[in-house]
């Protein structure tokens, strides 16, 4: 062939793969300055949130400690590394609530908190060599310590301290001192202890000192006031708790009545009603000795005790006995009597004996049995004194013909009843003092605004978005750094592979997938045509252009002439 036919093609660029530090050297620099503020701005984000987090997750560890105790907790926490919190008003000592349980544990194991309370386990640490002023001063403080312990377990009971004052035991029985206590009790807001309660405590502090008497144990409450011991006579001035609740339920009780008895006939909300109990609760205890004779001739006499005294004497000195001698005048004279009523029998004697003349004397003495009856009368405590009753009654509504409501006075007779109803239901007694008024009056009502519905404007839905307010914009805020300058960023710098030309610098970077270059488009019909031709008839030399394309190098076709 004449004409010859000469093939080349440009060298085809070469794919490398790079590794993690050239990847980073071949980012823009406005690229490697977004990444570095993106991952700034989210370290920060995370340690915002987590501590948001647990701040709003704190629990109270303990509460109450002494100042010892608090700061005993306080330095084990800070030995195990935990983080604590305390609080500025109650002193509470707070910890991340999922460490509660297993912190009070480990500080138990410990012996923390030890309490400022000890008892008996003051005789362990006992010193060798220590005086009897110093064991018996231990043992007191022990005992101390444990009657503490008793009391403060009581549900109404904060705090309590116990002061024990026992004397020197003597030879001498009768110079030996008795023992006293005295117990300072400090209650919880809003409770009290009634007198079983308080009596408790005396007989638990009396029982457990030996020749104690309960009239020498003392209570008393934060407030001072005494609650037992003392001049329990004068103590009487106020009412204690039981009989506080005593009169609260008697008037409760009365003001009850009244609601149940009114309130059907004037309608619900209608009534107001309040009663006021003055109760006596002084006792009082009076005996009587009644002493009644025997009355009348046929009444029944016992005779206690009797005696008689009988003396008989001659006449003159040297007188002689004169008489017929005989068995008469040997004869022993006859018992006498002692009538109940009458004159009384003459001495017997000898004939001539019989008269003042002869000196005789006679005493009889009787003691009888005088009835006597002896009555003990105690009254009983807790007895309404007074009662007043004070009941306000609304206005009655009427409705016209025509919808319309309004408010209507009571008439006068209406009043009347609810006022002798009232009388009945609380047992009015006019010669106790009782009083009972009931009055018509309009009520006043106030419209209560109305509650809005809306869901946004409720408060609980407001303390959740308050709770959730800082870490949704914290979220938020990370996602915008995470899409505006990470992302580009980490796109940048997962490139793995550099597409290079020969004998020039890196001119394309390719990502994951390399694309094989391709042949170029014909610049005319007649140069495909003749591509066509000249694989049909040199298929050799075609084959030796696409060997050379694949290896790199320049193709050119053999001339063929």
């Amino acid at each position: 062939m004449d004409n010859a036919v000469a093939l080349s093609q440009p060298r085809p660029p070469t794919v490398i793969t790079l590794g993690l530090a050239e990847r980073v050297r071949l980012m823009p620099g406005r690229a490697k300055i977004g990444f570095g503020i993106g991952v700034a701005a989210l370290v920060g984000i995370v340690m915002a949130l987590t501590m948001n987090l647990g701040q709003s997750d704190y629990k109270v560890l303990y509460a109450n400690l002494s100042d010892k105790d608090g700061g005993a907790v306080i330095a084990q926490l800070a030995q195990m590394n935990v983080p604590y919190k305390v609080a500025p008003g109650s002193g509470a000592i707070m910890v991340p609530a999922l460490q509660v349980p297993d912190l009070r544990l480990k500080l138990a194991t410990a012996g923390l908190p030890k309490g400022a309370v000890s008892g008996f386990e003051l005789m362990d640490t006992a010193r060798f060599g220590q005086t009897q002023f110093q064991e018996r001063l231990t043992f007191q403080r022990g005992l101390e310590g444990e009657l503490t312990r008793s009391i403060t377990s009581l549900a109404a009971v904060q705090t309590a301290r116990v002061h024990l004052a026992l004397p020197n035991q003597n030879g001498f029985f009768r110079e030996q001192q008795k023992p006293s206590a005295s117990v300072l009790v400090s209650l919880h807001p809003g409770r009290t202890l009634d007198r079983a309660q308080i009596a408790g405590i005396v007989h638990l502090v009396s029982s457990s000192v030996p020749e104690l008497d309960p009239k020498s144990v003392s209570v008393l409450d934060q407030s001072g006031a005494l609650l037992a011991g003392g001049n329990e006579t004068g103590r009487a001035a106020g009412l204690d708790a039981q009989q506080l609740q005593y009169v609260n339920q008697i008037e409760t009780g009365y003001a009850k009545r009244i609601f149940e008895l009114i309130e059907p006939i004037v309608g619900h909300h209608n009534l107001r009603a309040t009663v006021t109990a003055d109760i006596d609760f002084s006792q009082t205890e009076a005996t009587f000795e009644e002493f009644k004779p025997n009355q009348g001739a046929d009444a029944s006499v016992a005779i206690r005790s009797q005696q008689t005294t009988e003396q008989g004497g001659g006449g003159a000195a040297g007188s002689l006995p004169s008489g017929v001698p005989g068995a008469a005048s040997n004869q022993p004279p006859v018992a006498a009597t002692a009538p109940l009523t009458g004159a009384s029998q003459a001495l017997q004697g000898s004939p001539q004996s019989g008269g003042a003349a002869n000196g005789g004397r006679r005493e009889a003495v009787t003691n009888y049995e005088v009835d006597k009856s002896v009555r003990v009368t105690r009254n009983a405590s807790g007895n309404v004194k007074r009662l007043n009753a004070a009941v306000v009654v609304n206005n009655r509504s009427v409705t016209d013909a025509k919808g319309k409501t309004t408010q209507v006075p009571l008439a006068a007779e209406e009043i009347e009843k609810l006022t002798a109803l009232v009388r009945e239901s609380i047992g009015f007694k006019q010669d106790r003092g009782d009083s009972v008024k009931v009055i018509n009056a309009p009520f006043r009502i106030e419209a209560l605004p109305a509650a809005d519905a809306a869901w946004w404007k409720q408060p609980d839905t407001l303390d959740w978005v308050r709770t959730l307010a800082l870490p949704g914009a914290l979220a938020l805020v990370a996602l915008l750094v995470f899409f505006g300058l990470l992302r580009p960023a980490v796109k940048a710098l997962s490139t793995s592979r550099v597409v290079t030309s020969p004998g020039s610098t890196f001119n394309a970077i390719e990502d994951d997938r390399p694309e094989l270059p391709a042949l170029p488009p014909p610049k005319s019909v007649e140069h495909l045509a003749g591509a066509r031709k000249m694989a049909r008839e040199q298929p050799a030399a075609v084959a030796g252009i696409l060997r050379g394309w694949v290896d790199g190098q320049p193709a050119v076709a053999a001339e063929s002439r």
